[in-house]
Formats: structure tokens, C-alpha cells, sequence
């Protein structure tokens, strides 16, 4: 069980995130590695939108393998390359996580492993 954490002694989140999610004593706990935009098939998704889908559609993949889904995830950490992603990248988040409210950090880089990917994702879940 996660207990979302939000105090008004501290600047509130800028988007659909908490400041802190408190993880109950004796729960699973699953590191999901960075995703990105590519399908089953090994294709990158063309559009900067379906880049974000995709990531999104990857991780929650795994999550279910674990049984698991977004009411799980306590933490993003999403890395992109363009800052104009920044909305598409918000909005992407939200509708995947179905209202769960995650803490949640935005990294805006100079590139990653492969020039053609424009987000990279990765979470932790507890359960």
C-alpha cells in the first residue's frame, strides 16, 4: 500500500504528482529500467506523442507481468530531449496513470543512448 504525501509547509507540485509517497513496512517493491518509444517488434514510434505513449504502454507492460498497475508506481523519473515535451510529456503521465499521483521528477537532457529517442522513463512500484 502507498500513502500519497502532500504538505502545505512546502511549495506544492507544479503537475499531477505528490511530493513524497510513503511506502507501507513489508511491501514488494519493483525498479522497472528506463523505457522508451519502441514496440514488440523493435519499431520507434515516429511521433514525439507516440513516443510518450509507447514508454507509457512499456513500463505499464511490466508492471502487469508483476501484477501489478499504476496505482503501484511511488516514483517517475522521465528524461527528454526536446523541453518543447514538456506538456506532452505531462499529459502522456497523467492519462496513464489513471489519477494515481506518484512523486515525480522531469529531466530535460542533451540526449540519449540513441539520438532517435526523445524520452527515456523508468519507475519504481510497491505493492
Amino acid at each position: 500500500m502507498v500513502t500519497y504525501l502532500n504538505t502545505d509547509t512546502a511549495p506544492p507540485p507544479f503537475s499531477n504528482y505528490s511530493q513524497a509517497v510513503e511506502i507501507a513496512p513489508g511491501s514488494r517493491l519493483i525498479a522497472v529500467s528506463g523505457q522508451v518509444g519502441v514496440d514488440l517488434d523493435g519499431n520507434l514510434a515516429d511521433t514525439e506523442a507516440g513516443q510518450q505513449e509507447q514508454t507509457w504502454r512499456n513500463i505499464l507492460a511490466i508492471l502487469k507481468s508483476a501484477n501489478m498497475g499504476p496505482d503501484n508506481i511511488v516514483e517517475v523519473t522521465t528524461y527528454i530531449t526536446p523541453k518543447s515535451s514538456v506538456a506532452a510529456c505531462r499529459k502522456a503521465r497523467d492519462r496513464a496513470l489513471k489519477g494515481a499521483k506518484p512523486a515525480s521528477t522531469l529531466l530535460i537532457i542533451s540526449g540519449l543512448a540513441d539520438p532517435a529517442w526523445m524520452v527515456e522513463i523508468s519507475v519504481v512500484a510497491a505493492g
